[in-house]
């Protein structure tokens, strides 16, 4: 037997609210498949099972929030034979033998407190005269003070309770969530991992010549941006610098084999998440930008994979599009490193004992000490750099 659990979607989640169950008890399922549907802070996931057979029994229903690694289901696995239910204990038979329970004397109800003058309203001046101005009327608060006498506070507990409250709609309370998960994260990178960052920029003459010569050969709808060269060229400079593309698990680094590179994506209305895309190094440009697209759309309608959001192995954020020239990013644990691209800007270079003018990109790397250091660090900004001048190589 398999338990499926609630998975871990990020550093910044401690729980889950199930959704819904799309596979009930009794029916098969294969690894990959979507079974349920989580609500986070950030986004409704659709969750994936990493084992293949028949649902077992399911734990938890629909509307129950629970917390990370509670068992949801149980998954019997192909080949495994179904786990007989224990018979029930016969329930015990009182011998006449035995001593009766002695019963509890039944008490007589405690009378209720009443005022001391029968029709009068028990009251303090200063109740009265705030229960007058706001029109409540008296008769029918039942006091909270001595010998039930009706005080300042419980008309001012009726006044607030009358008074109509705006209910928070379900996109302000799901935003003021996901801030509130976004800080614990973030102040949980800063306070954990000691942060070393760099810097360096980018001659981007022979990208952007390249991707317009290249963008001339394609319809509209397969036009290539600059952001997945980007993207293409920090999973290539990982195969230089492996250990970047690590995570820091039990207070060490475990360095990871796939590189599943994290795009951080702006949500509508506010927020931020960064889903993964899968095996990036063994991508093609063309799927590359396919999938970015897709992964974009579906981050925004909240219909992502709990792979793609537990599976990055390191993230790239980008804020070019905001006018910013550099982004000094903090690392998203477990994570032990990050890469933040600016904007492309018209600066003057030096080429071949001259100055001209070349579209420059700052690229900076937020890295965790404990893990690399700024010399490893430089070897990785400078892999990036080399890759960029090639791009008809990615």
């Amino acid at each position: 037997m398999t338990e499926f659990v609630m998975p871990q979607l990020g550093a910044d989640m401690s729980a889950g609210k199930l959704l819904g169950w799309r596979k009930n008890v009794g029916e098969s399922v294969r690894r990959g498949d979507i079974i349920a549907d989580v609500e986070t802070d950030k986004a409704d996931i659709e969750i994936e099972v990493f084992t293949s057979g028949v649902i077992e029994k399911i734990l938890v229903q629909p509307g129950e929030k629970v917390p990370v690694g509670t068992v949801l289901a149980i998954i019997r696995q192909e080949g495994e034979a179904a786990k007989a239910e224990a018979p029930l204990a016969p329930k015990a038979v009182p011998s006449e033998a035995a001593p009766a329970k002695p019963v509890a004397p039944v008490l007589p109800p405690r009378p209720a407190v009443t005022p001391s003058e029968p029709g009068r309203v028990h009251a303090s001046p200063v109740a009265k005269k705030l229960a007058a101005e706001l029109g409540i009327d008296l008769a029918s608060l039942a006091g909270t003070g001595p010998g039930g006498r009706i005080t300042l506070e419980d008309v001012q507990k009726a006044a607030q309770a009358r008074a109509p409250q705006p209910a928070p709609t379900p996109e302000l309370d799901r935003r003021a969530r996901m801030r509130q998960a976004i800080a614990a994260a973030m102040a949980r990178s800063k306070r954990e991992i000691p942060h070393y960052y760099l810097s360096t920029a980018i001659d981007m003459s022979r990208v952007m010549a390249w991707l317009t010569q290249e963008n001339l050969k394609r319809s509209v709808e397969d036009r290539l941006v600059y952001g997945v060269l980007l993207v293409k060229a920090v999973a290539l400079a990982l195969h230089d610098v492996p250990e970047l593309n690590s995570v820091w698990s039990a207070g060490k680094a475990v360095q990871l084999t796939d590189i599943h590179v994290g795009a951080a994506i702006s949500l509508r209305g506010g927020g931020l998440i960064a889903p993964a895309l899968h095996n990036t190094d063994r991508q093609s440009l063309d799927e590359l930008m396919k999938n970015f697209r897709d992964l974009v759309q579906r981050a925004r309608a909240g219909s992502l994979r709990s792979s793609e959001l537990s599976d990055p192995t390191i993230t790239v954020t980008s804020l070019g599009e905001q006018g910013v020239e550099a982004v000094f990013g903090i690392i998203y644990p477990p994570q032990v490193a990050l890469v933040g691209f600016g904007k492309i800007t018209e600066r003057p270079w030096s080429s071949g004992g001259q100055i001209v003018s070349r579209p420059v990109l700052t690229a900076t790397l937020s890295g965790d000490h404990r893990v690399t250091d700024g010399h490893r660090g430089g070897l990785f900004l400078a892999a990036i750099d080399r890759i960029l001048q090639e791009p008809e190589k990615l």
